[in-house]
């Protein structure tokens, strides 16, 4: 078969069973079928697939050829809907839960080898013996280095249920060594910084926002309250986002009562909307927020309330721009989708999801074509839809459209962007702990200070 001709036998079975996902899966209702007509469609669809499976030349993976096309059907809807097959689903989740099985360690794989950049304090690679700088080589009786062998595979080998055992071949300096390792439960954080950068300022650094995000950061809160911390710089550069309900746990903190933080709405979901309760213990406390071009969705959701509401200082630079909702669906192999129901909008009314109707390749590429005109080191490089103007509740003019964009911009620090990259590829820089390498990172300019008066915050 031509590739032309698979291609075109793809695409309609693609639809084929994108039709059979919607009609029998996710509990669409018959009693729409007179409303709309749509499922006269996906009834056409189920008849190119009853005739390709009665007439088609060869036999068909229908499995395989399923999984492709639904996956294929998936992201010509938007960026973020997505299929994720049984072992992609099970990692995702679990680098959210707050803990994984595994053996506990961190690397990179710079040259196609392996190399220990962190031994997780308590893990059992720590109990075994492992070092930063070991080589991994082997794994069982897998060779994984210099060998192409994927990173994503070597992780999965190195992972498994707490409780079974793996053999992991490691070389130092010029010796091999074996270590059998007992997987265990290894924590995930997610506050990966807390300290104060004077007597009176707290800095708090959050990678992400998983299922222990708030308990991890009201913990770090208290230790910095009984330093002295009156004011806090906020660090969500970097943060890619995760669960809602924690950023929205998290904005209560800082927001007085009945102060919006979010609402969601889509076609086939109601609006809803989500207030503070004025509960939180860093209402009355000056709030620096950091952002840059990769903070994204949950901390777009943060940043956009305390910046709408007037509430603290956005420094830094212009966010992502994911303001879509995925809602997941399983299925009964343990695969699933991600699928975009709502978009989510600051309290100004903004959404701040960026275009992506010129394709994935142009959606994913934003980033880069940023730093190309200049956006990452000239506020004046950075694009704003001046057709699309909010207001905040202070009276402050925001713009929607693409991001949050930071009342305080700051041009990239390349040397800080220089020792983020030396951290990941050179290992001996991986003995820093995350305190000590983000007291390096970390640049709180005169901006930042200026932002942390009092009489400042809300004014900016």
């Amino acid at each position: 078969m031509s590739g032309s001709k698979a291609t075109y036998l793809l695409s309609i079975l693609a639809g084929v069973c994108i039709g059979a996902l919607a009609a029998g899966l996710v509990g669409f209702s018959p009693r729409s079928r007179g409303k709309t007509g749509i499922y006269r469609e996906w009834d056409k669809l189920n008849l190119v697939l009853k005739s390709v499976s009665d007439n088609y030349v060869d036999s068909i993976a229908y499995g395989d050829v399923s999984e492709a096309a639904i996956a294929e059907i998936l992201s010509k809807l938007d960026p973020h809907s997505v299929y994720m097959r049984p072992e992609d689903l099970a990692d995702s989740e679990s680098d959210l839960a707050g803990n994984f099985d595994g053996i506990g360690i961190r690397f990179t794989v710079p040259e196609d080898t392996a190399i220990v950049t962190e031994v997780i304090r308590g893990g059992p690679a720590e109990s075994a013996g492992l070092q930063v700088e070991d080589r991994i080589v082997r794994v069982d009786s897998i060779d994984i280095a210099g060998v192409g062998y994927p990173q994503d595979s070597m992780v999965r080998r190195m992972k498994g249920p707490a409780g079974t055992m793996v053999k992991v071949t490691v070389l130092r300096g010029k010796e091999l060594k074996p270590f059998d390792i007992k997987r265990g439960k290894i924590p995930v954080h997610c506050v990966i910084a807390s300290f104060m950068l004077n007597d009176t300022t707290g800095y708090i650094k959050l990678d992400k926002f998983s299922r222990t995000t708030v308990m991890e950061f009201a913990v770090a809160g208290s230790e910095l309250l009984e330093s002295g911390m009156k004011k806090l710089v906020l660090d969500l550069r970097d943060n890619t986002g995760g669960y809602f309900d924690q950023a929205l746990t998290l904005s209560n903190m800082f927001l007085p009562e009945d102060a919006d933080i979010v609402y969601m709405a889509g076609l086939h979901r109601k609006r809803e909307s989500y207030k503070a309760n004025g509960k939180g213990t860093f209402v009355d406390m000056p709030l620096v927020v950091l952002i840059n071009e990769n903070s994204a969705s949950s901390s777009e959701i943060f940043a956009g309330a305390i910046q709408d509401n007037d509430r603290g200082v956005i420094i830094g630079h212009r966010s992502f721009g994911k303001g879509l909702v995925q809602e997941p669906f399983y299925f009964t192999d343990g695969s699933g989708i991600r699928l975009t129901v709502a978009r989510f909008y600051t309290p100004s009314g903004r959404c701040i999801q960026k275009p992506y109707s010129e394709g994935t390749e142009e959606y994913v590429t934003d980033i880069y074509k940023r730093y190309l005109s200049g956006e990452l080191f000239e506020a004046d490089s950075i694009k704003v839809n001046t057709d699309s103007a909010y207001h905040t509740a202070g009276g402050r003019t925001v713009y929607g459209g693409g991001g949050i964009i930071p009342d305080v911009f700051v041009p990239a620090d390349t040397s800080a962007e220089y020792v983020a990259a030396v951290k990941k590829l050179l290992p001996r820089y991986a003995r820093m702990t995350d305190q000590d390498f983000y007291r390096e990172y970390v640049r709180i300019d005169n901006a930042v200070k200026e932002a942390l008066k009092p009489h400042e915050i809300g004014k900016q």
